[in-house]
């Protein structure tokens, strides 16, 4: 991606004095905070080591130049080497994704030799304008992140990694639209065809060519875009550094790595990108570096098999991971609502993870988030509750967050919002609309804010912990239909018209779960993407007890399956048995069974293919402690 940056500031700012990081965040010597002046272009350093850097909307107006390509930038090409990471997302205030337009991938049905805009708007798009991004700006954004396929115009399947001259001019362009606007500007390597997957190969030739391209590919971008200063941050990747290094999209014999060897490969992919972006030299030996977290998940990536890379620069590391929690809410249209005690407490709490790397100085960049809207046209309920909690989050922790949008929630073509209530929201926490303030009173009042919200809502806890309550998991393969998925029992986490058959467990004995899809507005749920039986509790209050599946009901007939399931538990609480998982590859070690016989499991009772359409499902299953 390309990306030029702005300025020397006009205004006077502190720069905060950083402990100690995590691993290749972290610095050998306390950085030294300054103060930037505009006065002949220079830096005059201060001596003070308590501030923290003021957040500042506007900067002075800095020397226009030429890029590579003749394009006129207002980048001065500095690079600070006193900012910190934790400095930087600070400053960064919130953003916004150019979502759908350069990682639009048309490479299979274009080819390689097309116009660039025909890559740009292949997944409906329009054609990016300085326009566009001037009203981003102005609706509170201070950041741009343009997800990129570099693929798209790329002979790689003949081993040309030669990224295209042209897709080089086109994205530097989008990145000057920002740049002119004083913007930060975020360019990564996404999902790009899906061939992350050739690192999943059983083929070793395979992935030593995954290893080869990637790193090609980002010695191009950087020494195409060397010349830019520090507002250009360089990402890893995206989703696809973890589990996604396993798909088939384009390595068909991919799949091959553990759980545990996709942790050591993604240390590997993100090691390589450090070590490769600072051997180009120049301003990328000082450049913020964006390290993709294990799936860009925050429990994934506060696993303590997740590690920052190594780096030769002192604290210019930023940790990215995305936030699309609670995801029937958030991605899918199975649930309309949020907004209860345990939907702040969770996303509180979620976010609240991510301190273990900004409490060892590492910065922490939330790279996607959002209540998606695609195909409607007004926001979900509780749209602008959610995005309040969320903002005042990011606030009171220092993240800079990047709001993912394809033209739904921001209207591209008529440079606003959508809604005015949401529009409202982004502009109250803009770095226009903070600035002057201090960065305690800021923390101060979303802290604040958010114990406020939390105070007026009821304690509606669907099961304390001396109780075990039973239910049936379920989520549709459309995605349409959910039912409280998750080892935390929340019957309000559903799509609106189910009748869930939920039952409390008093020991061992025979006990039926179901869902009724008839009374929601499509009737029924359409096949299975998961479904598992769960027992709150049941680790708990009855430990080493087995889920015994007697009976599966499907639509009032008797569902014949010839397989057995087995019970396990995730989270060391909650019993579950799952009734199709395809996302399980290996048995876990902690399975068990009535017998002790894990040697004909599955977690796949249900035949996804063909289920077809579940007006009803009702399971009956017997509890009680394994034979001895």
């Amino acid at each position: 991606m390309n990306y030029m940056k702005k300025h020397i500031f006009s205004l006077l700012m502190i720069v905060m004095l950083v402990m100690g990081t995590l691993s290749a965040c972290s610095s050998k010597t306390t950085s030294e905070e300054t103060k930037q002046t505009a006065a002949a272009g220079g830096n005059t350093v201060a001596p003070e080591d308590t501030a923290a850097p003021e957040k500042t909307a506007a900067a002075a107006e800095n020397t226009v130049h030429k890029s590579k390509n003749g394009i006129e930038t207002k980048d001065n090409g500095a690079i600070r080497k006193e900012l910190t990471s934790i400095d930087l997302t600070t400053l960064m205030g919130n953003g916004i994704n150019l979502g759908n337009t350069m990682e639009a991938y048309g490479h299979a049905t274009l080819g390689i030799k097309a116009e660039v805009s025909k890559y740009e708007t292949t997944w409906g798009m329009p054609v990016t304008t300085q326009e566009m991004i001037t009203g981003m700006k102005k609706a509170g954004f201070n950041s741009l992140r343009i997800p990129i396929a570099w693929t798209n115009m790329m002979d790689f399947e003949n081993k040309n990694y030669t990224i295209n001259e042209a897709y080089f001019n086109r994205v530097e362009e989008i990145m000057n639209y920002a740049f002119n606007e004083g913007m930060y500007v975020i360019i990564n390597d996404h999902w790009d065809g899906g061939w992350w997957g050739m690192f999943g190969s059983a083929t070793e030739a395979t992935r030593n060519e995954a290893m080869t391209m990637y790193t090609s590919m980002w010695k191009q971008i950087a020494e195409r875009y060397a010349e830019y200063s520090d507002y250009l941050i360089f990402e890893s990747g995206n989703e696809e550094i973890g589990n996604r290094l396993n798909d088939v999209d384009i390595a068909k014999d991919s799949g091959k790595l553990s759980e545990d060897e996709c942790y050591k490969m993604s240390a590997k992919i993100n090691q390589a990108f450090v070590d490769t972006v600072r051997k180009t030299g120049g301003n990328n030996e000082q450049r913020f570096l964006l390290i993709a977290g294990y799936n860009t998940n925050i429990a994934d990536t506060c696993d303590d098999r997740f590690v920052m890379p190594t780096d030769t620069a002192e604290n210019k590391l930023i940790l990215s991971v995305h936030f699309y929690d609670p995801d029937g809410y958030c991605q899918r249209y199975s649930v309309t609502h949020w907004g209860s005690k345990k939907n702040y407490a969770d996303m509180n709490e979620t976010l609240a993870k991510l301190t273990k790397f900004t409490d060892k100085g590492c910065g922490i960049i939330i790279g996607e988030y959002g209540v998606l809207m695609e195909g409607q046209s007004n926001p979900k309920d509780n749209t602008t509750d959610y995005y309040k909690n969320f903002l005042n989050n990011c606030d009171y922790h220092g993240y800079a967050p990047m709001l993912w949008d394809c033209n739904s929630m921001f209207d591209r073509n008529k440079q606003e919002f959508v809604d005015k209530n949401v529009a409202k929201i982004f502009l109250d926490h803009s770095l226009a609309t903070q600035e002057g303030k201090s960065q305690e009173d800021i923390k101060a009042a979303a802290k604040k804010a958010m114990d406020d919200v939390v105070a007026t809502l009821k304690d509606e806890k669907a099961v304390n912990d001396k109780e075990a309550k039973a239910w049936l998991m379920y989520n549709s393969s459309d995605w349409g239909m959910l039912y409280s998925v998750g080892d935390v029992y929340d019957p309000t986490s559903m799509t609106e018209g189910i009748v869930p058959t939920d039952v409390q467990i008093t020991g061992a004995g025979q006990y039926k779960v179901g869902l009724d899809f008839t009374k929601t507005a499509a009737k029924s749920a359409n096949s299975v993407v998961f479904s598992a039986v769960g027992i709150a509790n049941g680790e708990k209050l009855y430990p080493g007890y087995v889920i015994t599946i007697d009976e599966i009901e499907v639509n009032g007939k008797t569902y014949k399956y010839n397989k057995k399931s087995y019970t396990t538990s995730d989270d060391k609480k909650c019993t579950r048995v799952n009734l199709y998982n395809e996302w399980v590859t290996e048995i876990p070690k902690e399975a068990r069974t009535i017998d002790g016989n894990l040697s004909k499991v599955t977690p796949n009772l249900l035949d996804a293919k063909k289920l077809g359409n579940v007006k009803t499902i009702y399971v009956t299953f017997t509890y009680g402690p394994a034979k001895k």
